[in-house]
């Protein structure tokens, strides 16, 4: 029973020990406005513009003419005959080609 009481003592010790630490942010106002930084603007891609390399030979080279023309974040090949997942990311813009390396569509997703 003593053991107990020196338990519960001491957890009430540390959780008003801790009580002490909590601040609200909301209770004062700064001094000055500090400056934040915008958010990273979304890397969207966007297919129409890359349309023009449809037809062209599937190059590291072409593919980073894709990828800006597109806006987007990542590349993501297909090659002939291959499966893709089904995932959609807005940030993706994927490429396929056929089995003479030539580029047949350019999409989203």
């Amino acid at each position: 029973m003593r053991q107990t009481a020196t338990r519960i003592a001491a957890a009430g010790l540390l959780a008003s020990g801790l009580s002490a630490c909590v601040v609200n942010i909301g209770d004062e106002a700064p001094d000055r406005a500090e400056a934040v930084p915008p958010p990273p603007v979304p890397m969207v891609c966007n297919a129409a513009p890359a349309q023009v390399h449809v037809g062209h030979d599937a190059t590291q080279a072409t593919g980073e003419a894709i990828l800006r023309a597109s806006g987007a974040r990542t590349l993501r090949w297909g090659p002939p005959n291959g499966a893709w997942t089904m995932d959609y990311r807005q940030d993706r813009v994927n490429v396929r080609y056929d089995e003479r390396m030539k580029i047949v569509d350019i999409t989203c997703g």
